[in-house]
C-alpha cells in the first residue's frame, strides 16, 4: 500500500479453466437421467398380455379342462375296452380284425353318441361301450358285401330346421332301396335305419388320439374293406363296387330340442360329471 489507497482482491476461482455449471443445466441433466432411467425399467418389465391373449389362453384351458374328463383318457380303460371287443367278435362269422376307430355316431334326430368301431374282414361292428363300467352295451352289425355307398362331406338340414351343427361326417349306406318308414323318422331310439353317420370324436385333437379318431382313414380303409367283402361274395341286385361320393349329408331334423339339450352337455359320451348326489 502507498499513497494511502487500498487495493481490492476478488477472490479467482482455480477450476482448470471450466465454467461452473449454473443451476439450469444441473435441472435439465437430472431430468434426462430421470428419464433415461424410466425407460430402461419399462423396456425391462414383461408386456403385459392383451385381451385377446388372455381370452385366448383361458379358452384353451376352459377346453383342455373339458377334454379330460372323458373316460376314454383314463389310463388303460380304452386297451381294456379293445380287449373286450376282440372277445366278442366272431372269428368265423366276422374274420380277423382290420383295424378299431374310435368316433361319434349321429343320428337321424341329430344326437351324438360316443362308439367303438371295428373294421373286420367281412363285418363293420358299431360298439356301444361303457367306458365308465368298462363293458359293452350293444353290437350292430352290418355285412360290408351289403355296404354299397360311402357318403363324405359336411352336415346340412331341411330349409326350415332350426338346427345347425358344424363340421364334416360319413354316412355309411347298406340298402338303398329301403326307405325309412314314418314311425321309425319320429322314433329317436330306433334301429331299423339303413344307414349309419359318424363324425369326429371331441379328443381328436390329442396326439396320442389323433389317428384312431381320423375320419379319413376310416374312410379310406373301409372302402377299400368293403370292395374286398364284394368281390369274396357278391349280393344280386347289387354292383360289384361300392359308390363313393362327396357331398352333404342331410340331417332330417328341425326343432331338436332333447339334441341340442343332449350334446350341449355331451349326454352321449361317458364324462366325469362331478357329485350329482346330495
Amino acid at each position: 500500500m502507498s499513497d494511502g489507497v487500498e487495493e481490492t482482491f476478488n477472490p479467482v476461482e482455480l477450476d482448470g479453466g471450466k465454467a461452473k455449471p449454473s443451476n439450469t443445466d444441473t435441472e435439465t441433466q437430472d431430468t434426462n437421467e430421470v428419464s433415461q432411467l424410466a425407460q430402461a425399467e419399462k423396456g425391462s418389465a414383461p408386456a403385459m398380455p392383451k385381451p385377446q391373449e388372455k381370452e385366448t389362453r383361458w379358452a384353451n384351458a376352459l377346453d383342455q379342462f373339458k377334454i379330460k374328463k372323458f373316460f376314454v383318457l383314463r389310463p388303460g380303460t380304452l386297451d381294456h375296452a379293445m380287449n373286450d371287443i376282440k372277445a366278442l367278435v366272431n372269428q368265423e362269422e366276422d374274420g380277423p380284425i382290420s383295424s378299431m376307430w374310435l368316433m361319434a355316431e349321429v343320428d337321424h334326430w341329430n344326437n351324438e353318441k360316443e362308439r367303438l368301431v371295428v373294421l373286420t374282414e367281412n363285418t363293420l361292428l358299431i360298439c356301444k361301450y361303457d367306458f365308465v363300467m368298462l363293458h359293452c352295451e350293444q353290437i350292430q352289425r352290418v355285412p360290408l358285401n351289403y355296404v354299397d355307398r360311402i357318403v363324405h362331406g359336411a352336415f346340412s338340414f331341411p330349409q326350415h330346421s332350426l338346427l345347425k351343427r358344424e363340421g364334416e361326417g360319413l354316412r355309411i349306406f347298406w340298402d338303398r332301396l329301403r326307405e325309412p318308414v314314418f314311425s321309425s323318422r319320429w322314433n329317436p331310439f330306433t334301429m331299423d335305419y339303413p344307414y349309419c353317420t359318424f363324425t369326429h370324436h371331441p379328443v381328436r385333437g390329442l396326439d396320442q388320439f389323433a389317428t384312431l379318431c381320423e375320419l379319413q382313414g376310416f374312410q379310406e380303409q373301409l372302402t377299400a374293406a368293403t370292395e374286398r367283402a364284394r368281390v369274396r361274395k357278391s349280393m344280386p341286385g347289387k354292383a360289384d363296387g361300392v359308390l363313393v361320393l362327396n357331398q352333404p349329408i342331410l340331417i332330417e331334423a328341425y326343432v331338436g330340442l332333447m339334441s341340442m339339450i343332449s350334446n350341449q352337455n355331451k349326454l352321449g359320451y361317458c364324462l366325469a360329471r362331478g357329485n350329482i348326489g346330495f
